[in-house]
């Protein structure tokens, strides 16, 4: 195991990260655990508080996300979540209070404009060879809850559900992803959204795109309809580099992105506001008819917890996850045996196997 070490104030003390830690509901507290155990062995020395929240909370208490603990959160370095949500058939839990009232509230509440997600496509998957990273925005468009009900319950019934895009919520957003291209090889961004249907909206976040890549003129520029990136992303992945694109179709894309390059269980997300608070977990939900099986691949909670280290400045023990993650991958992936995926190897041999190559 490497020295224990620590990033240093400005007056040369050395700095403790405070890291919120929010287990959650099914596998959420063993991926989050093995997640732990990766980060203590590459040398990082964590200040961690732990946070009772999710559907079995809610179960108990009634409770989502009280405004005191909410509070507590902002205090935090960082937030480190394992998954939350019912069971499917939880009549206890009605669909979606979690989701608005934790995750959705978090991102508001912490303006977490940012949902960074990165791929490496695993050895054999579809995408075989892709490396590349989706930027959606995380704080507006479909998700902001604007729209309502006339005469519900009514055979007169309508629903309208808005989306909301700002100038300055798109262009913060289309700005970090060029940011990120400048320091990665290929150095290409790509606007995904349905500008031909969408033409409010759309429109927006093209003449937007478009005034942020004339400050990046050595950054290469692409636009593609949602429609056809999902043909892309299942076709020829590998031609990606860095992607941006709204609330909804991030979220639908990267999902897809994680089908294509290997599984849900290898993809890692960041929900991040530069310079401040900010939460990271693995994008897979909290899969309760596997929970406390011991068979939960918790390689997406450990590449979360890399992305956690280098927002907190601990690049070297961030870069180190990383490779220890990649190195593992590619020496188990072409043995269905091994357990990269959800199977034989237990979630903990996974946790250790990581860490014993830091």
């Amino acid at each position: 195991m490497p020295a224990l070490h620590e990033t240093t104030s400005p007056n040369g003390a050395p700095r403790t990260h405070h890291v919120a830690v929010i287990g959650g509901d099914g596998i959420g507290p063993e991926v989050v655990a093995e997640a732990l155990k990766v980060v203590d062995a590459a040398g990082v020395v964590l200040s961690t508080t732990d946070y009772d929240l999710g559907a079995e909370r809610y179960r108990r208490t009634g409770e989502v996300l009280p405004d005191s603990v909410l509070e507590e959160l902002r205090g935090a370095d960082a937030i480190l979540l394992g998954a939350v949500g019912p069971r499917v058939d939880d009549p206890d839990v009605p669909s979606g209070v979690i989701e608005r009232g934790l995750l959705l509230r978090l991102r508001f509440e912490l303006d977490l404009y940012v949902n960074l997600r990165p791929f490496r496509a695993v050895r054999g998957s579809i995408a075989d060879g892709a490396e590349f990273l989706v930027l959606r925005e995380n704080t507006e468009g479909a998700y902001v809850g604007e729209g309502g009900f006339l005469h519900k319950g009514t055979p007169q019934e309508v629903a309208t559900q808005g989306s909301v895009n700002t100038r300055a919520g798109v262009e913060r957003l289309v700005r970090h992803g060029f940011e990120l291209a400048e320091g990665r090889a290929a150095r290409a961004v790509n606007l995904v959204h349905k500008t031909n249907v969408l033409t409010y909206s759309g429109d927006l976040w093209h003449r937007t795109f478009a005034d942020v890549a004339s400050e990046y003129p050595d950054i290469a520029t692409a636009y593609e309809h949602v429609d056809a990136a999902c043909i892309s992303m299942v076709e020829r992945a590998q031609r990606y580099d860095v992607i941006v694109t709204d609330n909804l179709f991030g979220d639908i894309l990267t999902d897809l992105a994680a089908a294509v390059c290997g599984g849900i269980g290898y993809a890692a997300s960041a929900n991040l506001h530069p310079g401040s608070t900010s939460l990271f977990e693995p994008v897979h939900g909290a899969a309760h008819d596997i929970a406390g099986k011991g068979i939960a691949n918790p390689i997406a909670a450990i590449t979360s917890a890399a992305l956690l280290l280098d927002h907190l400045g601990e690049r070297d023990a961030a870069a180190s996850i990383t490779k220890a993650v990649e190195d593992y991958v590619a020496a188990t992936s072409s043995d269905p045996s091994a357990g990269v995926s959800p199977g034989p190897v237990a979630t903990a041999a996974i946790g250790d196997a990581i860490a014993e190559r830091l």
